[in-house]
C-alpha cells in the first residue's frame, strides 16, 4: 500500500501499539513517531521509532506535514483523548482517521474526523458519527442512528435503528440499545446492558434497563 501520509501516534499504551499495527499494514499512513506528555515519557522508542514529548513535538515534526491520532481509550469518559486531540489540532496537526478494510461502512454514512473503526463493524445507511469516536471490533450501528462526538463503543455492541448516543459516552461489550432510544451525554452503559428506555445524562446503567430511576448520583441501575 502506498504510504502517502506521515502520522504521529499520541500515546504509548496497548491501544497505541494496536493503532501502529493497523496504520502500518492497512492504511495510507506511515507512522514516524509516538508522543506522550513529558510527565509520562518513560521510554525512548517503540517499534524502532522515537517516543517524544507532546508539549514540544512541533519542534521536531512540522505540523503542516504530519497527521496525528490520539490512541487513548475511555479514560475520564473520553476526556483525556478529547483534550489531546484538541491540543494537537491547536498545534496545527491534521487529525487522521482509520477505517478497517474489513469493516462495512455504507456509502452515505456521515463520518467525522479523528475516528477509529475496527474490523467487523457494520455501519448501516444514514448513520451519523461525530468526531473523535472509537468503534472497537464487531459492532452493529443501525440505520439512521447517531453517535455524537467523543464516544467509545466497545466490542459487539448493537445500536438498533434511530438510536442517538450523545457526547462523551462509553458503551461496554455486548450492550444492546433498542430502537428509537436516546442515551444522553456522559453516560456509561455497562457490559451486557439491555436498554429499552431513554437514559438521562450522567448515568451509569447495567443489566436490563426498562425504567431508569435516579439516585443521588444520578445513576440508574436495574440488575437483570
Amino acid at each position: 500500500m502506498n504510504k502517502s501520509k506521515k502520522i504521529i501516534i499520541v500515546g504509548d499504551s496497548a491501544f497505541a501499539e494496536i493503532a501502529y499495527e493497523y496504520f502500518t499494514y492497512d492504511s495510507e499512513y506511515e507512522v514516524v513517531a509516538f508522543s506522550v506528555e513529558s510527565e509520562y515519557l518513560h521510554k525512548s522508542e517503540m517499534f524502532g521509532l522515537p517516543v517524544v514529548a507532546f508539549e514540544t513535538i512541533e519542534t521536531l515534526y512540522e505540523p503542516d506535514k504530519h497527521f496525528f491520532f490520539v490512541a487513548a481509550v475511555y479514560t475520564q469518559l473520553n476526556r483525556l483523548r478529547t483534550r489531546l486531540y484538541l491540543e494537537a489540532k491547536r498545534k496545527g496537526y491534521h487529525a487522521a482517521s482509520y477505517i478497517s478494510s474489513n469493516a462495512f461502512v455504507w456509502k452515505n454514512v456521515e463520518l467525522g474526523e479523528h475516528c477509529f473503526i475496527f474490523e467487523d463493524n457494520t455501519v448501516q445507511p444514514f448513520v451519523k458519527i461525530g468526531n473523535n469516536v472509537v468503534l472497537w471490533s464487531g459492532n452493529h450501528i443501525g440505520h439512521h442512528s447517531k453517535v455524537s462526538d467523543n464516544c467509545f463503543i466497545a466490542s459487539h455492541v448493537v445500536l438498533s435503528g434511530y438510536v442517538e448516543i450523545d457526547q462523551n459516552c462509553f458503551l461496554g461489550v455486548n450492550a444492546t440499545i433498542s430502537n428509537n432510544i436516546t442515551v444522553q451525554s456522559d453516560c456509561i452503559i455497562g457490559a451486557g446492558a439491555v436498554v429499552v428506555k431513554n437514559v438521562d445524562e450522567d448515568r451509569v446503567v447495567k443489566g436490563v434497563v426498562q425504567e431508569p430511576k435516579g439516585s443521588a448520583r444520578r445513576i440508574s441501575r436495574v440488575k437483570a
